[in-house]
Formats: C-alpha cells, structure tokens, sequence
C-alpha cells in the first residue's frame, strides 16, 4: 500500500512537470532520433535568412582564365585526339588569349575551372554530359588510337576528386533523384543534372514538383542543385523542342528557385559561378541552349568574364535612338537572334530589342528602368517562340503589367495556343517563325 501511495505521488509529480514545461512553451517531446551527428553532417545555418538581392561578383582576373587553360589544354604523351576535337582545343587556347571570342563551351568549362581553383567541387550528370549533346562541351576526351580517357578539368589541382563527370543511363526520374540527394548533402559543391534534351525531364516531374520546388517550403530542406535543360524550337518535331519553361514558372513563389535564359557565353559563365558564391542554396533551373551553342552573335568578349557579372536584363546593344524608338520588344532565349537578324534585314531603326534573362525572381526594378530609356515608345510587346499557352507569357504577363505604364500598350506576338509543344513539319515551323518575327517589328503606320 505505502508502495502504491509513492508510486501515485510520482505520477502526479511527472504530469504536473509535464504541464508546467506545456504551460511555458517548452518542448516535452523525448528526442527519439539518433546517429545525426557523424562525419558527413553539414551545418547548413550559414546558408539561412539571406539577402536575395544582394549584389555578387563573379568576375574573375585574366591571368586566371590564361593559367587555367594552360592546365585543361595539357595532353598526356602521345595521347591522340580526334581532328575535330583537336580544332576545338586549339579554339579555345585562341579564345583564352583574346585571338578569338568566347564561345559556350569554353565559357562553360571555365566557369568549372574557377569554381574548381577556388576550392568548390563541381559534378555534372546526364546521359551524355561528357561530350555535350549537340558537341560542344567535350569534358571527357578520348585517345582515337587506346580508347584511353583523359578528363581536363581533373587536373586543376591536387583534389583530382573534387570534379566528377557521369554519362549517366536513360532514367530520368532515377538519376535526378540520385543528384538531388548529393546537392542536398554537398552545399560546397555545384551540382548540375543535364537532361539530354529539355522535354527529357518530363519522366522525372514528381521529383521537381515534390522535392525540387518546395523542399525548403515543405521539408526545410535546402538544396543548390542546378538542372541544365536544352530548350528552343529549332524545327525538329514536338519530341525535341520545349522543355516545357511554363511548369517551372508555374512552380515559382516565394523566392523558392531560379528560373533563367542565357543568350550568351559570359552570362552562363556567371550563372554557373553565381550557383556556388551566392551566400545561399536554391535550385537554378537553366533553359539552355541548342543551335545557339554555334551561333556567333552568341559569343562574348574575353574581358565579360573579367568587367562583368550575370544580367537578369541584358538591354539593347544596338546604338539605337531612344527619343526615336516607338515600340520596345521583350524576349528571351533564342528567338532574341531571330528578331535581331529580321531587324537587320529590314533596316528597322524605331524597334529595340530587351532580352530579359532572368524569368524568375523577376527583375520588375530593372525592367521599370529599360523601358524609361524610351519615353516614346508606347508600344510594349512580348515576344515567344513557344506557344501562347506555354512559355513564358500566361505566367510573366503581370509582371510585364506591373512594369509598363498608363501611356503603354502591351502585347503578345508568337505563336497561337497548341496542345503540342511544336509543330511536326519543318517547313510549318519556319512560316510561323517569320510570321510572328514581323508581327512582332512591325508597327503599324497611322
């Protein structure tokens, strides 16, 4: 009886604590996890409650870019290359010292190469990373004679760990998984999933609506991982064409990921440098290039990877006149060059031409201040090669709403609503190009 009287004097004790701790806000709930501190745990606080808008500088020095290269372009003895891949080689040591402009490949590889220099690691995947789908990045490169591989970018320093390059099997779903799982536990590390076309990443969706574009909202789970998805409507079928931009800016809110169009080799140089010096982790979300890997109004200066950054708006770079300009186009991505070709053909000198690069966080401060340069121009127009239901334009119209003044006219010029990504004959695709390339520079004469 005595027992039973203690042991009820207990309870009474433990429950009225219980409450107390309840009352006072303290945490009750026993700690049931074990094991989370071992030699792999990442402290990922530093990374939290940062400055979205803070400015970064991916510049780097010349002599960095000229030792870098110095490196990369180093053959083991007696290691033969194929003739073409060895003309790309001799390009690039040409572009490294100013004999030639930078094109997107070598942008690219020496975006790795700083990153690498400076301490980050850098792991590419995707299911035919190691050359580039459309030949251009040639990572791994190959002895024509043994077969032997050779991997450059392994020989920036010491750490030849630090970079890793996997042509990975055609599973999507699998191999976006398996990377976003690294950049979740390797925030020093730039982490990049290319899908081999854009439209490829469609098997892997549930991951990007599930643990890609709500991670942090829904898990608390940081991550930087950077998906590269080859995009734009060159003719070649709805299978090769969209990588569907309008369901990553659907996913977009609260400042959750990029979503970024690069139109030349300095801003992908540093977009994929800003991934790993911005103070914190979000996934970037990159539409990039295909035909426009070749095209030679997509190189860039040598000196715009020294004097520049990455431009969310990169505004007309014509000397055109800004009292004279009556309609300003907006764009982004490829379709850029097809309405500077047709300006150009068409001696057209009262239309410029902004490309805004950065679709999400939108850039309304930068945009407001582009259009102020042409206080005449009341004729604002966006511009798409997608389809009117797919894009950029349903998801981006209020913003262009909220950039654009009472004396504006805004107004869509591309292709009209379909339930398919493009058009199955080439010779269809090349008659609505030009079709919504003139109605897009083409004002109208009272």
């Amino acid at each position: 009886q005595a027992e039973n009287v203690i042991d009820g004097e207990m309870a009474k004790s433990l429950q009225d604590s219980y409450r107390d701790n309840i009352h006072s806000g303290k945490i009750v709930a026993s700690k049931v996890l074990c094991g989370l501190e071992h030699q792999f745990t990442v402290d990922w606080s530093k990374y939290r409650n940062k400055n979205h808008q803070a400015p970064i500088d991916t510049s780097i020095e010349i002599d960095q870019v000229h030792r870098l290269c110095s490196r990369i372009q180093a053959l083991p003895q007696g290691f033969i290359l194929h003739p073409r891949v060895l003309q790309l080689l001799e390009d690039r040591r040409k572009m490294a010292s100013g004999g030639m402009p930078v094109n997107w490949g070598f942008a690219e590889t020496m975006a790795y190469a700083t990153l690498l220099d400076e301490g980050y690691a850098v792991r590419i995947s995707g299911q035919d990373s190691g050359r580039g789908t459309f030949f251009h990045r040639h990572a791994i490169l190959y002895d024509q004679n043994t077969g032997d591989r050779h991997i450059p970018l392994k020989h920036i320093s010491e750490q030849s760990t630090q970079f890793q390059i996997v042509d990975s099997l055609l599973s999507e779903e699998a191999v976006l998984g398996f990377e976003l799982g690294y950049a979740t536990a390797e925030p020093e590390a730039l982490t990049i999933w290319e899908a081999q076309f854009g439209d490829f990443a469609n098997g892997a969706q549930v991951l990007i609506d599930q643990f890609i574009s709500s991670a942090e909202t829904k898990w608390d789970r940081m991550t930087g991982l950077t998906v590269l998805l080859p995009h734009g409507l060159e003719g070649q079928g709805p299978e090769h064409s969209s990588a569907r931009l309008e369901r990553y800016m659907q996913l977009c809110a609260e400042n959750n990921m990029r979503v970024c169009v690069p139109t030349t080799a300095a801003q992908i140089f540093h977009l994929l440098r800003s991934q790993m010096l911005l103070p914190y982790r979000r996934p970037l979300i990159v539409m990039s290039p295909k035909s426009m890997l070749r095209n030679p109004l997509a190189t860039s200066p040598l000196e715009e990877l020294s004097n520049s950054s990455f431009r969310q708006i990169i505004p007309e770079t014509k000397d055109i006149d800004p009292e004279k300009t009556r309609r300003v186009v907006l764009c982004t991505g490829k379709v850029y060059y097809d309405l500077f070709s047709a300006r150009e053909e068409k001696e057209i000198d009262d239309v410029a031409i902004v490309r805004v690069e950065q679709l999400y966080p939108f850039p309304h401060k930068l945009l407001i201040s582009v259009l102020a340069e042409y206080p005449d121009a009341g004729s604002i127009v966006w511009c798409q090669e997608e389809a009117m239901n797919q894009g950029a334009w349903y998801q981006i119209r209020h913003h262009l709403e909220a950039c654009t003044g009472a004396h504006h006219t805004l107004t869509y010029a591309g292709r009209t609503a379909s339930a398919s990504p493009a058009a199955g004959s080439y010779a269809l695709h090349i008659a609505e190009l030009h079709q919504f390339v003139s109605q897009a520079l083409t004002i109208d004469k009272e």
